[in-house]
């Protein structure tokens, strides 16, 4: 597979809006989406830029490489060290490694994940029609 790298950067800034938004309404939004879609979009957007490092990977290992960082993210929350906790509790830091370790992150992960191969599979048809 050979991927657009100007659509999947377009991707993952769509992305990484919709994830900020989701994270800054939560207040606004019904309390599932506040909890959950920020983990999803956060694992979308994980996919969006392993396909777009390596665009010539196939779909299955795109999807395999995000899902494996993304659960070894929120493993690494596991791991308490003070150096690391100092990382979180920054804004970046708090976005890329998170804060606690929460089981349903790991669905929320894999769902992300997930929705990306299905957009992926759904551009990939529509380019060949």
């Amino acid at each position: 597979m050979n991927r657009n790298r100007l659509a999947y950067a377009t991707l993952s800034l769509l992305t990484i809006a919709l994830g900020l938004a989701s994270r800054r309404y939560q207040a606004a939004l019904p309390a599932w989406v506040g909890a959950y879609v920020g983990d999803a979009l956060w694992a979308l957007l994980v996919f969006w830029l392993v396909g777009f490092g390596w665009p010539q990977w196939s779909r299955r290992r795109v999807a395999a490489v995000a899902l494996v960082f993304a659960f070894l993210i929120e493993a690494s929350q596991l791991y308490q060290a003070p150096w690391l906790n100092a990382l979180r509790v920054t804004t970046p830091g708090r976005l890329v490694l998170g804060q606690g370790f929460l089981w349903s992150d790991l669905l929320c992960y894999t769902l992300g994940v997930l929705v990306g191969v299905g957009l992926e599979q759904i551009g990939q048809r529509s380019k060949a029609a």
